[in-house]
């Protein structure tokens, strides 16, 4: 694909003074940093590529290259995009590094600090549990207390990993910049680049005595109580995340995150349905007939219902909003009574006799009207 023009992704012209070019650097610097646009590669893609632009137009020599030859004379298609910024020589804290200064402190310093890479937060790792609830528990919303076995901040050194305040010293590699930079020659001049540093991993400082705690690392595990509030409505299989309550990271920085998944009890007598739940209430043959009042199961306790005579086996009762909330919304789902006709097994002699003279009656041949023939369809317009 075709380099756009350097101009075009400025929106500028090639006029334009090198104060106007900083300026429409800066506002599409802003408008696709990564930390607005998190886990966005379009957006990352257009922030190195007016990076690459200004790269370019910034400087006075290499913008009278590009008039004269276009993008052949930065290294063309060929070269992978220059200064290594298409090609994937140069890294987004390269950039920070080369260009922080133009950001003024935005976001306090997260654009480069006055020509620093950004300081990259050190997070701990985290923790998954798994939590166990109850289809009451599902209905209403719980607050579970929970024992996790992870890594917190040592309270002898506050997380620091050092035998006190007085031992640290600078970093000699970096001189406590946490980074060390290095500068390359390119046929169109010197390029410097910025990396972590390899002695102190970015902290700047050296530990000289470490704590006898935590033996330098800044963590201890330790077994720690979690509170978390389960919002009702939640399904086996999701994922709950509770910021900051994960492991602490080593030597200072903010908590990882407790993924909690769930896991959904099987009640012995409802099914759930979605958001809907299901109770097949077995029904004898003389109840079906004369009707009666049953008592069932509901997630907050029992109700009784009354069942017409005559209910024929597969009839559907519905008690609107005895089911599971939406969660994190509105709306509740029903608890759907099942009419099941039993049919005994085994009879004593008495009663077959009993039974013989029904199947000469009238009232007990079947006579199935159109809603009993579709049954079918009816059973799936309770789940639609």
């Amino acid at each position: 694909m075709a380099k756009r023009d350097y101009y075009e992704i400025l929106g500028v012209s090639k006029d334009a003074s090198a104060e106007e070019i900083k300026k429409a650097y800066r506002k599409q610097a802003i408008k696709f940093h990564p930390d607005k646009n998190p886990d966005d590669k379009e957006s990352e893609e257009k922030f190195k590529e007016a990076a690459e632009a200004y790269e370019v137009l910034c400087n006075a020599q290499k913008k009278q290259r590009y008039d004269q030859y276009g993008h052949a004379g930065m290294g063309g298609a060929a070269g992978g995009g220059f200064g290594g910024f298409s090609g994937g020589g140069m890294s987004m804290d390269d950039i920070f590094s080369s260009f922080g200064d133009i950001f003024g402190g935005f976001g306090g310093g997260g654009f480069g600090g006055g020509g620093r890479s950004r300081q990259r937060v050190n997070k701990g790792t985290n923790l998954r549990v798994k939590v166990k609830l109850t289809l009451a528990d599902v209905a209403n919303g719980v607050t579970k207390k929970i024992k996790v076995n992870k890594y917190v901040f040592c309270d002898t050194c506050d997380g620091s990993g050092a035998k006190d305040k007085h031992s640290f010293s600078n970093c000699s590699t970096c001189g406590g910049s946490g980074q060390v930079t290095r500068i390359s020659n390119t046929f169109l001049g010197q390029m410097q680049t910025a990396s972590t540093c390899p002695s102190c991993n970015g902290e700047g400082k050296i530990i000289t005595h470490k704590c006898t705690s935590c033996t330098g690392e800044g963590v201890v595990r330790k077994e720690d109580i979690v509170s978390i509030n389960i919002p009702a409505g939640v399904a086996e299989g999701m994922q709950l995340s509770v910021s900051g309550k994960g492991n602490a990271p080593r030597r200072g920085g903010i908590n990882g995150d407790l993924l909690v998944a769930i896991n959904e009890e099987e009640h012995p007598d409802l099914i759930r349905e979605g958001n809907d739940i299901v109770y097949n209430l077995f029904l004898s043959f003389p109840d079906a007939v004369t009707g009666t009042t049953s008592e069932i199961p509901t997630v907050d306790g029992k109700v009784k219902i009354k069942v017409d005579s005559g209910t024929q086996s597969g009839k559907i009762l519905r008690l609107r909003g005895k089911g599971i909330p939406e969660v994190n919304g509105y709306g509740k789902g029903d608890l759907l009574v099942n009419i099941q006709i039993w049919t005994p097994q085994e009879v004593t002699k008495e009663e077959a006799k009993i039974l013989e003279k029904f199947k000469s009656s009238d009232s007990f041949v079947p006579k199935p009207d159109k809603k009993d023939k579709n049954l079918f369809e009816r059973m799936r317009s309770y789940f639609e």
